[in-house]
């Protein structure tokens, strides 16, 4: 079966490089597949079980020029942030210096502006700013020329070869005008310099990629800050004594003292004593939750009021606090089938910008009646500059990353791209009925006595016989006794009957409690109450008589009660023009009890298991894109079959395995959340995808200067150089927004 691994990768620039990158990586023998994530530097590598090792994966990234910064592990040392934080610092510096020298370049240029300029000799100054602009290209501009040198040995080219060629040419034309004037002047060609676009051209762009760089950080602020939750220490418990212990030396069955104020080193069960714990971290909800001995706590969390001893049974990389971070990782680093489009285009797009720059230079220099190879290489650089696909390789993963760092934060967890491309599309959400829509345990919904015996006497004698059982049924009838505050009195020669009840001797009476059947094996009438069974049976309840000395005091109903969150939930999927339907293996009664209780239109009752997923693909041969919702281990299938799979948190981990997006807390309002934290991402992406398709679409054709002829607009190579940069930037600004937009709707829901 195919694993996957994640590697680290730097100085990857734009589309052209992520394509580059994975076709590389694909080469390497035993790799199925390939994602790499331009945003997160990153490359998600699927292979077989015998294949080439990361040794190998290495070896592929540095042939193409680029830096391997090792596999990604559960750290928390990220090497990509580390030298991104290096990569910041040093772009600051030389934009600092860029613009510092273009403004010194931009006066000389236009020395006749300046009068105390006007006493140095052109031909001086000139020389002066041939110099000085050196700098301000070839080592402010160090990466671009790098990266332009990496494509051409892998015989390719990217956005580093629009731009180095672009400031390059403005440059080599400017200094054979400064040192060869008369060739110039032979030609009848004015020698004109342009020292000032190509110094501008360079720190404009790299401005834009600093602005970049800090927003795109932004959009892996989930993950930082899912890192930052682990703690440091626990108080380990040893032959009665208590030692402070790092976290990552804890072992499973580790017995440790969590104390008020302190996280929850990793994930375990209580032993002893009680507190409450704040969650919210982990699943979004704000209200603290009790816990007790035997209930589960998780890594992270935070004990806020009394100390309790817990016992470790996940550490390290099996909390769930890292399964977390390990699947928005995954996610953040997924493609949505939707960025294909852009993939493609970056595969053509360098060689096709290089071929309009030359059909402009032509056309400029050989067809205007005051035809110029000045304003020819103006035309050229403006062409070359304006193409680059930043935007482009941008636009997709930015906001994949914002749209799971949300949904992780609001304990919506979402496995990648595909599945957000495809949930706000979805048409039917298919509901699995016991442990997801219900809690998944019987409670006790209404008491009837006869008439000579309310309800209270009737539970109170139904609590002294089920007082020694461990059937279910007898669990909810105690619950509810104890609930009522009612004394159970003792029951004596117990007697458990398999299949239809109990009896015994309470206070020295013979007492039953049990179904109609046992009532008429043991001669006793159940006349009185049939009706009133009936009609609660109808509701999809369970009914259980009881009764005293041969005679029948009352019964109970029983039911499976819907999660509080159903109803809501299930209303705002209704409200989205979504149909909802509801699977389950109990009979049709009982299914359709709760389905009308909860609103709930379509009921697929008496399912087997193992026939929940010939449910979900008989609603896709109806031309339904289905979601299924689902938390144990018979609903893996159907989440698997399911277009998309919406695992609960709180069930079974062959479940969530099986689903594309993973609810963490037991809240089906998390569905419609889901979807539309989907739906806002989509939106997005299809947004930045217009903008950066647009953008180049527009401003190709500007800079080539199909304007002139009818406005006389030209588009200088330093304004192109500011529209490419603030096109990648509005991209991840862009991005960033769905935060803003996100927050409103969550208020909204």
């Amino acid at each position: 079966m195919p694993d996957k691994v994640q590697i680290h990768i730097q100085g990857m620039t734009c589309a052209a490089c992520v394509r580059r990158v994975e076709n590389a990586l694909k080469e390497v023998e035993g790799v199925v597949d390939v994602s790499v994530n331009l945003a997160t530097a990153r490359a998600t590598v699927t292979h077989l079980p015998r294949w080439g090792g990361i040794s190998a994966l290495a070896r592929a990234v540095t042939e193409q020029g680029y830096e391997f910064l090792g596999e990604l592990t559960d750290e928390s040392d990220d090497p990509v942030e580390k030298a991104r934080a290096r990569e910041l610092k040093e772009i600051t510096v030389k934009v600092i210096c860029g613009a510092a020298l273009s403004v010194i370049i931009f006066f000389g240029s236009m020395q006749h502006w300046f009068g105390f300029l006007q006493g140095i000799p052109r031909q001086v100054m000139l020389v002066v700013l041939f110099v000085l602009t050196a700098p301000a290209v070839f080592w402010v501009g160090s990466r671009f020329f790098e990266g332009a040198l990496k494509a051409a040995k892998q015989k390719t080219s990217d956005m580093n070869t629009l731009v180095s060629v672009g400031a390059f040419s403005a440059y080599a034309y400017s200094a054979a005008a400064t040192f060869f004037p008369r060739f110039f002047e032979s030609a009848g060609v004015a020698p004109h310099v342009y020292y000032d676009g190509a110094a501008m051209i360079i720190t404009l762009i790299l401005l834009g990629r600093l602005l970049e760089a800090r927003a795109t950080g932004k959009t892996s602020g989930a993950i930082r800050k899912l890192i930052g939750l682990k703690p440091k220490t626990a108080h380990v418990l040893r032959d009665d004594s208590e030692v402070e212990t790092p976290v990552e030396n804890l072992q499973i069955g580790d017995r440790i003292l969590v104390k008020p104020g302190e996280k929850v080193p990793v994930d375990g069960s209580v032993l002893t004593g009680q507190s409450t714990l704040d969650e919210s971290m982990l699943t979004g909800e704000s209200m603290p939750v009790s816990k007790a001995p035997g209930q589960k706590v998780f890594a992270a969390t935070i004990n806020q009021t009394g100390s309790f001893t817990m016992q470790a049974t996940g550490v390290g990389s099996d909390t769930m606090l890292a399964h977390i971070i390990r699947m928005v990782e995954e996610a953040q680093g997924s493609k949505a089938p939707i960025q294909r489009i852009a993939d493609r285009v970056a595969s053509v797009f360098v060689p096709v910008v290089f071929g309009i720059a030359a059909v402009t230079f032509a056309v400029w220099y050989f067809l205007p009646e005051s035809g110029s190879f000045s304003r020819a290489l103006i035309n050229f650089v403006s062409v070359l500059v304006i193409a680059c696909p930043c935007a482009l390789g941008l636009a997709t993963p930015t906001a994949i990353m914002v749209g799971t760092g949300l949904g992780a934060q609001s304990g919506i967890l979402i496995k990648g791209g595909e599945a957000l491309e495809k949930i706000h599309k979805l048409s039917v959400i298919v509901f699995d009925k016991t442990g997801t829509l219900t809690r998944g345990e019987p409670e006790v919904a209404r008491i009837v006595g006869t008439g000579e015996s309310d309800a209270k006497q009737v539970l109170s004698v139904a609590a002294a016989l089920e007082k020694s059982s461990e059937h279910p049924l007898a669990k909810a009838i105690l619950k509810m006794a104890s609930n009522e505050q009612l004394p159970v009195a003792a029951a004596e020669n117990f007697l458990a009957l398999s299949g239809m009840g109990a009896k015994a001797s309470v206070d020295g009476q013979t007492c039953l409690i049990g179904n109609r059947f046992l009532m008429n094996g043991q001669g006793i009438s159940v006349e009185l109450m049939e009706k009133t069974a009936a009609e609660l049976a109808r509701e999809g309840k369970t009914v259980v008589y009881v009764a005293r000395n041969k005679k029948v005091i009352g019964l109970i109903a029983l039911a499976d009660v819907p999660k509080t969150s159903a109803r809501q939930a299930v209303q705002r999927l209704k409200h989205r023009g979504l149909k909802v339907a509801m699977v389950t293996g109990d009979n049709a009664g009982t299914a359709k009890g709760i389905a009308s209780e909860l609103g709930i239109d379509r009921v697929m009752a008496e399912v087997l298991p193992g026939s929940k997923a010939n449910e979900i693909r008989k609603l896709q041969s109806e031309g339904e894109v289905v979601a299924m919702v689902g938390d144990g281990i018979n609903d893996a299938p159907a989440l698997a079959a399911a277009d998309v799979g919406i695992a609960i948190g709180t069930g079974t981990d062959v479940a969530i395995e099986a689903a594309d997006i993973t609810l963490i807390r037991d809240d089906l309002t998390g569905v419609p959340e889901a979807i539309s934290l989907s739906a806002s991402t989509m939106r997005v992406i299809k947004q930045n995808l217009f903008w950066a398709f647009i953008y180049n679409i527009i401003g190709i054709p500007i800079a080539a200067g199909v304007l002139y002829p009818f406005f006389g607009i030209l588009l200088n190579p330093e304004f192109a150089a500011a529209a490419m940069a603030f096109s990648s930037v509005s991209v991840v600004s862009n991005s960033l927004r769905l935060k803003r937009v996100w927050k409103i709707k969550k208020e909204r829901l």
